[in-house]
């Protein structure tokens, strides 16, 4: 018997898998954080078209990126296994369903301007939000296909180099926004739409260099040997765990994309201050989203060995780690909110004041909610990797829309307690999210493990 590591030995292990994965997350989400500070100082009209934009593409973007993560996992165990062609062959069929994926939902992003219109939006903010959406949501497929063969790396611990074509990704972007925005560099000034397009060409550089590598690095897994040709058991086996993974995904960004909406209903100085703190604390959160990514690997492995003490270590290791980090975040957030939130504002706007007033009362609420985001989206990550994707996805409808969004609505709109009611909300409903999933997790899952582990 091989002797279990320590809980510090645990610690390095997931660190050595998680860090890259956190910088890579940290890069990608530079690319929005980019988007949103330099719009935002090009107008506030043109900030609140971008938050509700982007929310609206993430929405697409992270329900199609459920095949994704469940390439992780399949892979992860696969890899234990020593099953080389299961590689190969969920892989291919991960970009087979992000493709179809795409095709279903650009003709939405398309015509999002009387979309969101009819959802009560202002026409100035629903304009530049659709003309947004009609060049940046073309990148949605290279977007996916990128997160798929992240996904694949990851599992394959070149973790190293997910971070570094990300950051290739957000030099691209930020480049490409600093000229296209503003008109520099002799560029035509094209403001919202400059920052479409520098979003596509992000995405775009992000999944040639990731082929690139793939190819070059990994050729004893011959992604693009005949893949073309169709492969009804994987499709079916990445379907039936992805498609619970996209939705529980959609059930949490849907939920912000709804909040959006009512901020909206405030005005676009709140739309725009919920945009700022979101851009904030989405960064904080890619930290957790990283240890999440650590999660599932390592879970996947562990269900690949039978060993449960393996996957008990690494799930304690894993939710102290995050909570660690939590404790940093929040003590930023509470010493210097105003500080964060006029990086992303000119002090020449008329709206400055109203949107940092705004601003500081809701990165005052994200204090809260870091903790129960991180909590559930660990624990979330450890249950895909163990494969268990359906009982979170109903987990998450309960806790999101069952009490997160009425929350949001009674307490913002109802009540009149305005956004910070809204963010309020949003932190009820994560908050049950996180006890119910840390409960079937502990409960369920880990026990599962354990009865398959004996002899």
């Amino acid at each position: 018997m091989t002797a279990p590591l320590s809980y510090p030995a645990h610690a390095r292990a997931i660190l050595l898998l998680g860090l890259p994965l956190i910088g890579g997350h940290l890069a990608q989400m530079a690319i929005s954080f980019t988007d949103a500070a330099m719009i935002g100082r090009y107008g506030v009209p043109e900030l609140a078209a971008l938050t509700l934009s982007s929310m609206v593409f993430a929405v697409f973007f992270l329900f199609g990126s459920g095949f994704a993560w469940a390439v992780m996992p399949m892979v992860a165990q696969a890899e234990t296994e020593g099953d080389h062609t299961q590689i190969r062959r969920v892989t291919r069929m991960g970009l087979w369903l992000s493709t179809a994926f795409f095709a279903l939902a650009m003709p939405v992003m398309w015509f999002s301007e009387p979309l969101l219109i009819a959802l009560g939006q202002e026409p100035q903010v629903a304009k530049g939000a659709g003309a947004y959406l009609r060049i940046a949501g073309v990148g949605l497929l290279p977007a996916l296909g990128t997160m798929v063969l992240k996904s694949y790396l990851a599992a394959l611990e070149h973790t190293r180099v997910v971070f570094w074509i990300t950051v290739l990704a957000a030099i691209a972007n930020a480049l490409a926004n600093y000229a296209l925005i503003f008109g520099h560099w002799g560029a035509p000034e094209l403001g919202i739409r400059g920052a479409a397009i520098a979003s596509l060409a992000s995405h775009g550089t992000a999944l040639v260099a990731v082929i690139a590598y793939a190819r070059m690095r990994l050729p004893q897994y011959p992604l693009w040997q005949r893949f073309w040709r169709p492969d009804p058991e994987a499709l079916r086996d990445v379907f039936a765990l992805g498609w619970p993974i996209g939705l529980t995904t959609l059930a949490e960004v849907g939920l912000f994309a709804a909040t959006s909406v009512f901020m909206g209903w405030f005005g676009t100085e709140a739309l725009a201050a919920h945009g700022i703190v979101l851009q904030i604390a989405s960064a904080t959160f890619m930290v957790h989203l990283g240890l999440a990514n650590a999660a599932t690997v390592r879970a996947g492995q562990a269900r690949g060995r039978r060993n449960a003490a393996f996957l008990v270590r690494d799930a304690r290791t894993v939710l102290a780690l995050s909570v660690a980090a939590v404790a940093i975040t929040i003590v930023l957030f509470l010493a210097i909110p105003e500080p964060l939130i006029r990086i992303f504002l000119s002090r020449d706007d008329p709206a400055y004041a109203q949107i940092l007033q705004i601003g500081v009362g809701l990165l005052l609420m994200a204090t809260v909610f870091q903790l129960v985001d991180a909590l559930q989206v660990v624990t979330l990550g450890l249950l895909r990797g163990l494969r268990d994707t359906s009982a979170p996805m109903r987990i998450a409808g309960l806790s999101y829309w069952g009490i997160g969004l009425p929350a949001a609505w009674g307490l913002g709109i109802a009540l009149g307690v305005g956004p910070v009611g809204i963010w309020a909300g949003l932190c009820l409903g994560l908050a049950l999210a996180a006890v119910l999933l840390l409960r079937r997790f502990w409960r369920s899952a880990v026990p599962a493990l354990r009865a398959a582990s004996r002899p």
